[in-house]
């Protein structure tokens, strides 16, 4: 067992075959019931399920001519409709019977595996089924994957369980995306597991535990959004004897499933010891496991607890404040059924979830650890959660030991052992109260604020005083989670601030005087604190550490620096020789961000517009690794073009890329550099300029776009979520349109700000959050906004640390004073507004109709004038392909980037200088034909091929 919550990972396909013929049987009975002629074989439709209703089916088809279609349908339908409901009977029967009889021939189990039963069109069953094994040896584990029967999503709101603890020890369904087989059943003992990739468990069933129903409006999520796409059902075959007689199981689970969308989604949180030492002899050894909490409130229905012989009770508690509230206590011993959880408690943000098993070492001459074989032990307490769809996280665990102290204050229940006769012990869930002893728990009363829409507007009184900033190009929050503007004053990227082998060429004009990194009071905008004065050349990214140092890119340095902020200017540590482009691992070429691993302090620098990698450093500069573009698609590696920022992913350990001119974000193994994900959209228009981070729910990752020469798409933000990778929303300024977005960053209470290079300015956008409430939960509108606040104020700055500084440990939420209007207030507003409504609806109707003569005689002129100066047109010369091209985002066909063609003249290697694109503004161009192109990036167009 401990290989299997090591790797959590497995899998096999379904008989397509069979899908095949089950999809043709619908959509045979679909024609009928239209009307059309039904030409399927009956006893094909049917599966024969009685020799009567095709014998009279066929008849009825034989007579077709004397009796006509209509009586044909009406006969087919009745056979039908019989057949159906004993289909739909079929799996209860199962789920009363199997239990004894979950060893089946193989053919048999053939019959079973993979069946739908279509109930009505939302709901419909699926069995799952062992194909016939016999299992090598005594504690074997093995396992085989389905694919969820819908390409939509769907919900399991029912387990039905077929098995007998007389040949299986335990069974546990997981979902994931990648089982590590599709073929066929395999041995998941080992160090295969059960999936490639992380697997959630859904549900666990021993000791001949009755079925598990779900409560009202809740599910486990499966199918197209949930990134599961496969069940892995893993079964424990505890002692071989069983299977002397040579028969073959077929042991499984029936799954009652709905594709109506659930508005709460269910979860497990499972707490596990994987160091318990019990030794031999000694009466009493507790387990003990706690984990703090740090996650949008869940609410837990019910508990399952499971240890193997020497477990006597096993409890789980919430703790908050110091009090300890009962979630569950069981008896591993009785069934391992899930049994409902205490209807009061709910976890919140904060809250420490702890359990305890107690064991006994009576009887055992050798000491007992914790693993996957019968005479091994395991503690685990499993709690069975729903949370808000928004929110929902399906599988979480704690194996975290327990701190004496903590658990010095456990209530003495969980010390006490719950008595279990040997009868209950191997007989309970055979009897007929047992039998039906369904764990159906309606959610618990109260308010509940259910979604949040990521729904983003601009603040458009943002800033109230203006800021005198030059080309803003970088963004972060330092410790105090005050905004942090990086600038280039003065200075601007135009076509001729490089040369052709990327060399600076306006060291002339000095550094920056003005001061190029602003703090910002977030919620007003005013300054709060200026520095990086006569440092900088051509600023580009900014990032804090968790010291709240800052860690810039300056692009005509070609270096990173780690600047002090306490007002001195201190350069810290250099990276890179200044003004020396290069493609080794002491120099960079226009490098464009930095992100900072706030666990190792360890740094990622991109290196950026003429190199296409990813460095790796130290906290103290020394060099460890370097990495390029991953791939998706294994046949064909695309590298990076200009990868321009990056973000760190503390609760993943990730770092993303965000590739500029390819459009995409990728995403790497923050220690190894190992290829994750791509996010690539067309809705990206093909260029993604930055990316930040929030840890809530599945992740999110916020990004902006840039104009594409190839793509016209709006230049807008995105809220996408890690996960699935689907865009959840979109946004862009109210008040006038982003030119050229350049980077993202996230505050602790939701804002969103971005650095608009183009236009020298910064927008703020915030949420706005659509609530709907339900009865639910046991907490009021109130609690829950604040728990929302709490999280999203101590959660993500310290998640979102590529672009904000470590999280202080500890913070309060301050609650803002409400204010309360007399009832006679109201309604005097009210109707004052009422009569502005009105006044300003009769002045709009009165402009109008002034306008329309106005416009209808306007009109009349101007095509007068037309046809006037028509016949005097001169034709002008065609524009040259250059002001065209010269004018889009800047671009100047007449300079272009020769950097490829001259690498390999100039004994720069070709690796490091196969990017052709730049950042810059001030184009050459007439006064009279200003554009606003000055302050744009420039990229300049791909140079001729080397006829040699």
């Amino acid at each position: 067992m401990r290989n299997t919550f090591k790797t959590v990972n497995n899998g096999t396909t379904p008989n397509g075959r069979r899908r095949k013929d089950e999809q043709l049987k619908r959509t045979d009975l679909h024609t009928c019931l239209a009307g059309s002629s039904c030409t399927f074989e009956p006893s094909y439709l049917l599966g024969a399920s009685t020799t009567g209703q095709a014998a009279v089916a066929k008849h009825a088809l034989r007579t077709t001519g004397m009796m006509g279609v209509p009586v044909l349908c009406v006969v087919v339908l009745a056979s039908i409709s019989q057949s159906l409901s004993l289909q739909i009977q079929k799996p209860l029967y199962e789920s009363q019977s199997s239990q004894e009889n979950g060893s089946l021939d193989g053919s048999s189990c053939d019959s079973r595996t993979e069946q739908q039963v279509f109930t009505n069109s939302h709901n419909f069953s699926v069995n799952i089924r062992m194909p016939g094994v016999v299992p090598a040896g005594s504690d074997t584990y093995l396992c085989k994957a389905f694919t969820v029967p819908t390409t939509e999503d769907a919900y399991i709101v029912d387990f039905i369980p077929h098995a007998s603890m007389d040949t299986v020890h335990h069974m546990i369904l997981f979902g994931c995306q990648t089982p590590v087989s599709t073929s066929n059943y395999w041995d998941c003992g080992s160090a295969q597991g059960t999936c490639e990739d992380e697997a959630s468990i859904m549900y666990a069933w021993a000791r001949n535990a009755p079925p598990t129903k779900l409560p009202k409006d809740v599910g486990f999520k499966v199918g197209k959004k949930s990134g599961m796409s496969y069940f892995v059902l893993q079964v424990h075959y505890g002692d071989a004897s069983a299977f002397r007689d040579h028969h073959k199981d077929c042991s499984g689970l029936t799954l009652k499933m709905t594709s109506k969308p659930q508005p709460f989604i269910a979860g497990i949180y499972l707490l596990m010891s994987v160091d318990t030492v019990i030794l031999p002899g000694k009466r009493v050894t507790n387990a003990d496991i706690a984990c703090d909490y740090m996650s949008y409130p869940i609410y837990p229905f019910a508990f399952r607890t499971h240890t193997h012989h020497l477990g006597k009770v096993v409890s789980g508690y919430r703790i908050r404040d110091g009090k300890w509230t009962l979630i569950g206590r069981q008896s591993p011993q009785l069934p391992q059924a899930f049994y409902p959880a205490n209807k009061e408690v709910n976890v919140n943000y904060g809250d420490t979830i702890a359990a305890r098993c107690v064991f006994t070492g009576e009887g055992r001459t050798s000491k007992t650890y914790i693993g996957g074989t019968s005479a091994d032990e395991m503690c685990n307490f499993y709690i069975m959660y729903y949370m808000d769809s928004k929110h929902a996280v399906p599988y979480m665990n704690c194996m975290e030991t327990g701190s004496e102290e903590l658990f010095q204050h456990i209530p003495a229940e969980a010390n006490t052992p719950i008595a279990v006769s040997p009868g209950q012990m191997m007989h309970m869930a055979h009897s007929k109260d047992n039998a039906d002893n369904t764990l159906s728990v309606e959610p618990k009363k109260a308010e509940l604020v259910l979604d949040q829409d990521y729904h983003l507007e601009q603040v458009s009184a943002w800033p109230q005083s203006r800021l005198q900033l030059g080309q803003v190009s970088g963004l972060a929050l330092d410790s105090d989670y005050n905004l942090v503007i990086f600038h280039r004053g003065d200075h601007r990227w135009g076509a001729d601030t490089f040369s052709s082998l990327y060399r600076y060429q306006q060291r002339y004009l000095g550094p920056i005087q003005q001061s190029t990194i602003l703090v910002v009071d977030p919620a007003k905008g005013n300054i709060l604190k200026a520095s990086g004065r006569n440092m900088f050349y051509l600023p580009h990214g900014i990032t804090t550490d968790k010291e709240n140092n800052y860690w810039v890119t300056d692009v005509a340095l070609h270096q990173v620096l780690k600047v002090s902020s306490d007002g001195r200017d201190r350069i810290l540590l250099a990276l890179g020789e200044a003004f020396t482009p290069g493609s080794d691992s002491n120099h960079f070429c226009q490098p464009t961000d930095v992100a900072v691993d706030t666990k190792t302090g360890n740094i990622f620098v991109s290196d950026g517009y003429c190199n296409s990698r990813i460095l790796k450093f130290t906290a103290d500069g020394d060099y460890l690794a370097e990495f390029g573009a991953g791939s998706s698609d294994r046949r064909r590696r695309v590298p990076f073009n200009i990868p321009h920022s990056l973000v760190y992913l503390p609760d993943k350990q990730e770092v993303c890329v965000a590739d500029r001119e390819n459009g995409r974000i990728q995403c790497f193994i923050a220690e190894t550099g190992e290829f994750v994900k791509e996010i690539k959209k067309v809705e990206f228009g093909g260029e993604v300029f930055a990316i930040t981070y929030s840890p809530v729910g599945d992740g999110l990752i916020f990004a902006v776009n840039g104009q594409s020469q190839s793509h016209s798409v709006p230049l807008e933000g995105f809220v996408i979520n890690y996960s699935t990778e689907d865009i959840l929303a979109t946004f862009s300024p109210n008040t006038k349109d982003f030119r050229m977005p350049h980077d993202i960053v996230e505050t602790s209470d939701g804002s969103v700000f971005v650095a608009d290079v183009a236009s020298n300015s910064v927008f703020k956008f915030t949420t706005e959050k659509f609530h709907r409430s339900v009865k639910k939960a046991g907490i009021e509108v109130q609690e829950l906004q604040e728990m929302q606040t709490i999280i999203q104020t101590k959660l993500r700055p310290d998640h979102n640390a590529s672009k904000t500084a470590a999280m202080p440990e500890k913070q309060t939420v301050a609650k803002q004073p409400q204010s309360y209007e007399e009832p006679e207030e109201k309604e005097k507003k009210k109707s004052a507004a009422k009569l502005n409504r009105e006044a300003g609806v009769l002045s709009v109707i009165i402009t109008t109709l002034l306008l329309v003569p106005l416009l209808i005689v306007v009109t009349v002129g101007l095509f007068i004038c037309w046809r006037r100066n028509r016949r005097y047109e001169v034709k002008s010369e065609p524009s040259s392909v250059g002001g065209i091209l010269g004018k889009i985002r800047g671009k100047a066909v007449g300079s272009l980037n020769l950097g490829n063609f001259f690498a390999s003249h100039k004994g720069y290697s070709r690796q490091g200088f196969d990017q052709l694109s730049t950042e810059g503004s001030d184009q050459e161009r007439n006064d009279e034909d200003s554009s606003d192109s000055e302050n744009e990036e420039y990229s300049a167009l791909p140079p001729p091929q080397s006829s040699s």
